[in-house]
């Protein structure tokens, strides 16, 4: 087969890693990739929302398979334009992909399904919104309706940072045309995990549960990031609990959706607050997380083309996956200023001294090559590549253990060989889990 992954985050390269060790993969290409990619992947390059530059290539290479990373390009419809040209795409058409594209949308099939998930109100005018945080208080949570890279949920501890999120995203459009829209919730207590599944629109399969770690620096504190690193299995979501967010979350969702005549094809990952027994959804995401797929995908032990081929054909009925015993831990490298303004260019060392490391992978996510002519005696000899930032998130340390604890030692010990100026990194990436052993030990 011939396969073509969309997207050029840690993610990305999690799931080129893993589409690679398929007997099934002749040729695997990446659009646009990084540098870690280009090691196992052909790199092609076209942007995530280049659809006619990705449709005229995967044409004209007559791939077999593409898998798309980024929400971006489901955002506009790349599985509806392949689908239409008889080629086989993995990931949601656009009007499923609205569960993330519009948070207001996602709330309100919520409300209409009976789905957990806390209470809001949606506007379109600033004043309005800012009299209803008047109205409601704080603590609360202001949202940019549309995609943000993950950076557009703001949790307010006073009215006044409320009325301010509701300034930023609406009137000084810090979120662009995201903010046209804002949705308010109520602030949720509780421990936050990541349920992610693959469905074919009727059936739902589970992944291995996950936890993301959301704020820039330790201890959460900090604004909202991508994700400064997960961890796979998440403790907090229980076998029993499990069950309940597939027939209570998961299930009704796509039911909702099928009742507007949508299916749902792909991941669908829904964001989770949890606090004791109870359960809600903060958000939904149509796609693999980053960084919950690079420990998921270091621990998934089925053959991933096999997988989403039944999702494609709507057989998932006839799929269970296995997985790795071992928890995995996933640690991200980011560049000095993340999530805000950064410089790109630095070089990274110590990369080489972990060429066979065996206790995991290293993801790249912000990443990219830089050519540094070698002299002698003030002559030009040759030119060396170095391997240099080129993104926020720079590189994702993934390690498996043989219990949480340990497989958090492995990721920081390979992390103190890793360097390049300004990087900077959580340290306290799984300790929810491992509180959550300290507790049940005692």
């Amino acid at each position: 087969m011939k396969i073509l992954v969309i997207g050029s985050g840690g993610r990305e390269h999690a799931l080129v890693w893993k589409l690679r060790q398929s007997p099934r993969v002749r040729e695997l290409y990446c659009a646009p990739g990084n540098a870690g990619i280009g090691e196992l992947a052909e790199l092609v390059a076209l942007a995530p929302d280049d659809l006619p530059g990705l449709l005229r290539f995967a044409t004209q290479e007559q791939i077999d398979l593409t898998v798309v990373g980024p929400e971006v390009s489901l955002s506009l419809g790349i599985v509806d334009q392949f689908t239409a040209q008889g080629l086989r795409i993995f990931g949601p058409v656009q009007q499923a992909a609205q569960l993330e594209v519009s948070k207001a949308f996602a709330k309100q099939l919520m409300q209409e399904q009976g789905v957990p998930t806390a209470a809001f109100a949606t506007f379109t005018d600033p004043s309005a919104a800012r009299n209803y945080v008047a109205q409601v208080g704080a603590p609360i949570v202001v949202k940019a309706d549309g995609l943000a890279a993950g950076k557009g949920v703001l949790i307010c501890h006073t009215v006044q940072e409320a009325q301010l999120a509701i300034d930023e995203i609406m009137r000084s459009r810090v979120f662009g045309t995201a903010g046209d829209r804002v949705v308010i919730e109520e602030f949720l207590e509780g421990e936050e995990a990541s349920f992610l599944a693959f469905t074919d629109g009727t059936t739902v399969l589970p992944l291995a549960s996950a936890q993301d770690h959301k704020r820039v620096c330790d201890n959460d504190q900090g604004p909202n990031t991508g994700g400064m690193g997960a961890y796979s299995p998440a403790p907090v979501v229980t076998p029993a609990l499990a069950g309940r967010i597939v027939n209570e979350i998961m299930l009704p969702t796509l039911q909702g959706l099928k009742r507007r005549g949508i299916t749902y094809k792909g991941i669908l990952y829904a964001g989770l607050m949890i606090s004791g027994t109870n359960v809600k959804v903060v958000e939904f995401n149509a796609r693999f997380g980053d960084p919950e797929c690079q420990p998921l995908m270091v621990r998934l032990k089925s053959d991933l083309v096999d997988v989403m081929e039944a999702v494609i054909d709507e057989r998932l009925v006839e799929v269970t996956l296995t997985w790795d015993h071992r928890p995995a831990v996933c640690v991200i490298l980011a560049a000095e200023g993340y999530p805000g303004n950064y410089e790109t260019g630095k070089p990274i060392t110590g990369l080489e001294s972990l060429q066979d490391w065996q206790d995991g992978v290293i993801f790249h996510s912000g990443t990219g090559t830089d050519s540094l002519v070698v002299t002698k005696q003030g002559r030009a000899i040759g030119v060396n590549k170095l391997l240099v930032t080129k993104g926020g998130r720079v590189l994702g340390v993934t390690a498996l253990g043989d219990d949480i604890r340990n497989a958090i030692a492995m990721a920081y010990q390979a992390i103190a060989k890793i360097s390049w100026p300004g990087m900077h990194y959580r340290r306290d990436i799984g300790h929810r889990a491992v509180g959550r052993l300290s507790h049940t030990s005692e």
